[in-house]
């Protein structure tokens, strides 16, 4: 006699309604604490952050990566309640900072984006700035594999760029010793194929590219001259708009 099994229907952290994948139960709740709470644990773990586990994390209360490097000291000694425990934490939190691609890129848990597809890429780029559907294809992933890495870096990534102190290379390439600035792209370019070839231009020239307007960024190229959104919040926060970018690395 087999004995039924009854499959639960709903998320036992959150109450969302599970979802079966490939006889697999998921749930897609983007807010569900447990997945969260594991989303740190995954990425501290992979970092190489000792003193993180679950019941750490439980008594912080962190949901995103980034709020490893956003919390102070102080709000980390409420929660733990040590202050050698938070000392201890925190220089493994500074050290991290240190870490390269290699470590950070599959600390993310994209899907599809592991140690594998993390290696093939080191060997046809240096930064993530230069990940594109064309060098994702070089590296050789596949049609999934680029498809949810290109979406994590059009909806994710200046995130965390913006909150996560790394240099965002891989440990072969260092980034340039003298910084010029940081450049944001907007729009169509006219002096490069594309926007990969003008960001190993720029990083080869010492600037830093950002895929968004954040507040490091002193200089934005749109040689298309669309008045994008990009465009306007330039002209508003004083940052120098770049019509012509060959001009600009040649001075």
């Amino acid at each position: 006699m087999f004995q039924e099994i009854n499959f639960p229907t709903n998320c036992p952290s959150c109450d969302s309604e599970l979802e079966w994948v490939n006889d697999s139960l998921y749930c897609r709740n983007h807010l569900c604490p447990a997945q969260n709470a594991k989303a740190v644990e995954h990425f501290a773990k992979t970092m190489k952050i000792k003193g993180l586990g679950p019941a750490s994390i439980r008594k912080l209360g962190w949901t995103c990566p980034s709020e490893i490097y956003l919390t102070p000291r102080e709000s980390i000694l409420a929660s733990l309640g040590s202050a050698k425990v938070t000392d201890k934490l925190m220089l493994e939190i500074l050290n991290s900072f240190d870490a390269p691609l290699e470590l950070l890129l599959p600390a993310f848990g994209i899907p599809l984006i592991g140690k594998t597809a993390t290696l093939k890429l080191s060997e046809t780029i240096h930064h993530i700035s230069q990940i594109n559907a064309d060098t994702c294809e070089r590296a050789g992933l596949g049609p999934k594999a680029s498809s949810s890495l290109l979406d994590w870096i059009d909806n994710e990534l200046p995130f965390f760029q913006e909150h996560i102190p790394c240099s965002w290379y891989f440990s072969d390439t260092p980034p340039p010793v003298v910084s010029k600035g940081t450049v944001c792209i907007s729009g169509r370019l006219k002096s490069f194929k594309s926007k990969a070839d003008a960001t190993n231009a720029l990083n080869a020239a010492g600037y830093e590219v950002k895929s968004s307007l954040t507040k490091q960024v002193g200089f934005l190229i749109n040689e298309g001259g669309t008045e994008s959104a990009k465009t306007r919040q330039a002209r508003t926060t004083g940052v120098t708009i770049v019509t012509d970018l060959r001009s600009f690395l040649e001075n």
